[in-house]
């Protein structure tokens, strides 16, 4: 049995999509004591393209850095989930942007959950901040990451200027996804 976990962060250009998983690469590789290696692919318009970024986490050295099947996927656009949804094994974790995705399915396979990501950044000043509440609610959600790791990982990766609003996004987000399991009695 592989101790190996593949996570696909996606989305559009513009979304933070990349940065998501460098801060949980970083997070687990220098803080969370795992291996971790993050691959990428952006779509040739950029900004408002389809975008997304794997991360591979394992407690031993990785051999091979792509994802073959993810067991968690976050998907914050509508294409994004169209395209990946798929992927996702039976019985991962399936998170997508409540107010930018409407689903194909209920997917029972799954354990889907939904973060209002977008309306959070957008009470606490600017939805350029959406990628911080989607990751707050991914790390409570999957506890592949500590949050404490997290938090320690966004210097250098998000600006100084904004590294308070990003931690305050990043908190919202992740007692968003605290009380949802509380209240639903949801567990990974």
């Amino acid at each position: 049995m592989s101790d190996q976990q593949e996570i696909r962060f996606s989305g559009f250009g513009g979304q933070g999509i990349i940065r998501c998983a460098l801060i949980t690469g970083k997070a687990l590789s220098l803080y969370d004591n795992k291996f971790a290696t993050m691959t990428q692919v952006i779509g040739p318009e950029a900004r408002g393209s389809a975008c997304s970024a794997q991360v591979v986490i394992s407690d031993s050295r990785i051999l091979y850095p792509y994802i073959t099947q993810p067991g968690t996927l976050m998907a914050l656009s509508q294409e994004a989930y169209d395209k990946y949804y798929s992927e996702v094994s039976p019985g991962g974790f399936l998170i997508v942007e409540q107010d930018l995705v409407k689903l194909k399915s209920d997917h029972p396979d799954l354990k889907l959950f939904r973060v209002p990501a977008t309306r959070f950044a957008e009470e606490l000043g600017n939805r350029l901040f959406t990628n911080l509440v989607a990751l707050g609610f991914f790390t409570a959600i999957t506890r592949l990451a500590t949050a404490e790791a997290m938090k320690k990982a966004l210097p250098g990766l998000v600006p100084d200027r904004f590294l308070k609003i990003n931690l305050k996004a990043f908190e919202k987000g992740y007692a968003f996804g605290l009380d949802l399991i509380q209240s639903t009695g949801a567990s990974s």
